[in-house]
């Protein structure tokens, strides 16, 4: 596909979005900003929330699992179901019933400053991280696909990317975000069932001999309950997916941001049972579409790409399709880097000016200041960690900073879980040690892990360890005879 061409799809994209965001930005002051003035369409929320849960990288990677691990993924998303009735029928409540405006104010009020702090940093940290580096491989496309045959600059390309960004949400923030979220969810979809659907032509296949196909391939088995140690076992997975959704949405400003943003708690319950069931097929599209690949590349005589996770863009952009099929994995690929990292984009502005800056107290003219300033500020972060990660130039020192930004989601959900299910009170004071030993303990036990338990090697209950830890760490520096405040 011709740059030029890829630039105008780009350049029409991004149109759309500054024409949503003009529309949706008008009149929206703080409260719209961080809430959407409590008047977001539930049914808006839910499907928007789709493309916000599936980023860039989700995009390209899941269909590329199917090769190791078959449908096993699965597992993990039968797993979020529990995870999202506990946010529904647990978290929520709680935070509409505080009338939160960040989720982490309710760490102050149960535990203390610094937990609140602590809490708080801990989301900055993980969520600038992991949003750069989504843009980053986004950027790095862009790059290659486009602005390289025109000799434009990297750092250029980084600065226009998340300069689109910032135009379309600075106005609006979350009431805007919910609509542009809904329209990169459509992207999105298209561009996986139109893949699917010219895939199982090219290859003369109805949908019936479609499923037929996929499930006579060694690519469709879900369920995986004979090895404990195998990192697909059901257990492990299924867990691992329930504590993952608790984390990285219950826990997260980013994904709670939208809920927030609903009428009351009963069309904020009905955005999430919603939204979790909706995602079940949804997951399971991508898994279809990634057994598919591999079986049109085996038919085709396709040599698969060193990395799995570059079957997807490959058979897409490879001239093995149509071209309608090129232009919709463009538009699909930016719409889920892009409804991750704006929403962070919102989030993070949301979280520092509320968390670190603080609000109370003051003029609604002077938060409005404020959040602009920090809006601009996060911007600037990221492009700065954009570039910070384009000079590392080592995919394992880059993949190594993302993980490690994953390890901060353990201390929330110990600190979550002993405000929730314990009456202590705990010394404040001592709680950012907890939180940040929780994380080194862990790195430290996952490293080892073979040597120390017998072969065993963590996967995603690293996270339910990390929690664990926390708890353990806070029990032990509880205040005896102190309640709960809340």
């Amino acid at each position: 596909m011709q740059p030029v061409f890829l630039a105008l799809i780009i350049v029409s994209y991004f149109l759309l979005m500054l024409a949503i965001s003009l529309i949706t930005g008008r009149n929206a002051g703080n409260k719209g900003f961080f809430l959407g003035n409590r008047r977001s369409p539930w049914y808006v929320v839910a499907f928007g929330m789709i493309g916000a849960s599936l980023s860039g990288v989700t995009f390209i990677s899941v269909p590329g699992w199917v090769g190791e691990s078959q449908f096993a993924y699965m597992q993990m998303v039968l797993g979020y179901l529990l995870g999202y009735l506990f946010i529904a029928e647990v978290l929520m409540p709680l935070y509409y019933r505080l009338n939160l405006t960040s989720i982490y104010t309710y760490l102050e009020t149960r535990f203390g400053h610094r937990s609140y702090k602590t809490g708080a940093s801990f989301f900055l940290l993980s969520r600038i991280i992991g949003a750069s580096f989504r843009l980053f491989l986004m950027a790095t496309v862009l790059q290659i696909t486009i602005f390289q045959s025109w000799h434009i600059p990297f750092w250029v390309t980084v600065i226009i990317t998340i300069l689109l960004i910032w135009l379309y949400t600075f106005r609006g923030g979350i009431k805007t975000i919910i609509w542009t979220d809904t329209l990169q969810t459509t992207f999105m979809l298209l561009s996986v069932i139109l893949t699917v659907i010219f895939v199982s032509k090219q290859m003369g296949l109805d949908f019936g001999g479609m499923v037929r196909e996929i499930r006579a391939s060694n690519y469709s088995r879900i369920f995986f309950f004979d090895d404990w140690h195998d990192k697909r076992f059901f257990l492990k997975q299924f867990l691992s997916g329930a504590f993952i959704t608790i984390v990285m949405t219950g826990l997260d400003q980013d994904m709670m941001q939208k809920n927030l943003s609903c009428k009351n708690i009963g069309e904020a319950k009905k955005n999430m049972y919603w939204f979790s069931i909706i995602l079940v097929p949804v997951n399971l599209l991508f898994l279809l579409l990634g057994a598919l690949l591999f079986i049109f590349a085996a038919h085709n005589s396709i040599p698969l790409p060193a990395r799995a996770d570059e079957l997807f863009p490959v058979i897409a952009t490879g001239g093995y399709l149509p071209a309608v099929v090129s232009v919709f994995f463009m538009l699909g690929l930016i719409a889920a880097a892009y409804s991750s990292a704006d929403s962070a984009l919102t989030a993070l502005t949301t979280s520092f000016t509320v968390d670190i800056l603080g609000t109370k107290g003051k003029s609604e003219e002077t938060i409005k200041k404020t959040r602009m300033r920090v809006h601009i500020l996060i911007s600037g972060v990221m492009v700065l960690l954009i570039l910070l990660f384009r000079a590392i130039n080592n995919e394992s020192v880059i993949s190594s900073l993302f993980t490690a930004a994953g390890y901060t989601y353990g201390p929330l959900l110990g600190l979550y879980a002993f405000g929730l299910f314990t009456r202590w009170q705990v010394k404040d004071k001592w709680v950012p040690v907890v939180a940040i030993l929780s994380p080194v303990i862990c790195y430290i036990l996952n490293i080892n892990s073979t040597a120390w338990f017998d072969g065993y090697k963590f996967g995603f209950e690293m996270l339910i360890l990390n929690g664990l830890i926390t708890f353990a760490g806070l029990f032990l520096i509880r205040r005896k005879g102190a309640g709960v405040k809340v």
